[in-house]
């Protein structure tokens, strides 16, 4: 399908990859896209490799299956590019965005041969400046809006201030820190 971007997650159970792409679904909605959202998981417990998959596209997508070839892989902890092959099937015209505190460069014999666009963020260091504690997926949603470009960033910030006013209803003080996080990872991914 024309104009369809196709995203596969990487992360830790609990370290909030699934609820990355969740909200990245929700934002592609919002600004009326055609969205899928979806993890791949078994019975594993917290810290357990997990993947999750988005798709967005400007018509409805009659593919419902894994994420095979996609355009942009995100990989919200660096300890799995030593055991999960993060590369497979991945675009090099798409790129590969890593939570890490290294340059693109330091990580690139990491990535099996792999020659596309490397970008990383420091996911960590930026959610403990503005969330007080560490939750990559925030950050590491944002980067995925800067590399990927797959929603309006405007219009993503507008939608995830939404979303988490009525998230956070109860905990009016969380917004600003969020919107401060997303923010700061835009302007901060490397490569």
């Amino acid at each position: 399908m024309e104009n369809m971007i196709e995203i596969r997650w990487h992360g830790r159970g609990g370290q909030g990859a699934k609820t990355a792409s969740q909200l990245l679904a929700d934002a592609a909605f919002m600004s009326g896209k055609f969205v899928q959202s979806f993890p791949e998981y078994g019975p594993e417990r917290s810290g357990a490799p997990i993947t999750a998959y988005n798709r967005i596209s400007d018509e409805r997508c009659p593919v419902h299956s894994n994420i095979y070839d996609p355009d942009y892989v995100a990989v919200v902890d660096e300890t799995l590019l030593e055991s999960v092959d993060v590369t497979a099937g991945l675009s090099e015209t798409g790129a590969i965005i890593i939570n890490s505190s290294k340059d693109p460069e330091e990580l690139k014999p990491l990535l099996k041969g792999y020659k596309g666009r490397v970008c990383t963020i420091d996911a960590r260091a930026i959610s403990i400046a503005y969330l007080g504690k560490y939750f990559p997926n925030t950050p590491m949603l944002a980067a995925v809006v800067e590399v990927s470009g797959c929603v309006d960033k405007e219009q993503f910030l507008k939608d995830m201030e939404s979303s988490y006013r009525h998230k956070f209803a109860k905990k009016p003080q969380l917004v600003e820190g969020n919107l401060q996080c997303l923010r700061a990872a835009m302007k901060e991914v490397r490569g």
